[in-house]
């Protein structure tokens, strides 16, 4: 009696999973691997997007060095005098890319004058340096200045230029959208947002040459 109490101990120990207790555990793995997978997915959006603004905000960095240093583009090494440098957004033309330039022909006109980027820069390019192409379904969202009048407020704009003169540290805005004259821009802004609006960043640009990118204040 007591050997046979043992043996149903013993098999009901080695028994395995039933078919109910196997689903259940399948079905729990399902939903964990599917938020985990979520969360991820989430993730690597920000993660990417952080990397886009500070890949802008680099260039923009490197237009303003560029114009102070006196640097000279490639095909103007003889040149006497000192180009500027900027970065030209446009969002209505092509919300997956933005220009770096440098004004080859009137380093006052603070405008990017050219129709096509040329690379690399050749004696007959254009102000075209380089462009950047935006991957992974990024986009610039929205281009915007800022007013201060008291209160800030702003304009969205289809384009917008960021220009840096020699021996100025200060960033100069344009755009064929007409900014309001009124009032003096506090600074511009370049939102980025992932492909499905989700995720955003934000880079501000002030008129003094200082620059905020992502939540993290940065000094140009």
């Amino acid at each position: 009696m007591i050997k046979f109490i043992n043996d149903l101990k013993f098999n009901k120990l080695n028994k395995g999973m039933t078919y109910v207790e196997l689903i259940v555990v399948l079905s729990i793995f399902a939903v964990m691997t599917s938020v985990i997978l979520f969360n991820y997915g989430e993730f690597q959006a920000k993660v990417d997007i952080k990397n886009l603004a500070s890949d802008i905000a680099l260039k923009i960095v490197e237009a303003q060095k560029s114009a102070l240093s006196g640097k000279l583009p490639i095909q103007d090494r003889s040149s006497t005098w000192k180009p500027s440098y900027g970065v030209y957004f446009d969002k209505v033309l092509d919300d997956k890319s933005f220009i770096y330039f440098a004004n080859t022909v009137d380093s006052t006109n603070n405008s990017y004058n050219d129709v096509s980027c040329i690379l690399p820069p050749t004696i007959n390019g254009g102000e075209c340096l380089d462009k950047i192409i935006i991957s992974k379904g990024n986009i610039i969202s929205q281009l915007e200045v800022f007013y201060q009048a008291g209160f800030i407020f702003s304009d969205i704009i289809n384009d917008l230029t960021i220009t840096f003169t020699r021996p100025n540290s200060g960033a100069t805005f344009k755009s064929t959208t007409p900014f309001d004259p009124s009032y003096a821009i506090s600074y511009a802004q370049i939102t980025i947002s992932s492909s499905n609006l989700s995720t955003t960043a934000k880079i501000k640009v002030y008129p003094s040459g200082s620059l905020y990118s992502s939540g993290s204040p940065k000094s140009i």
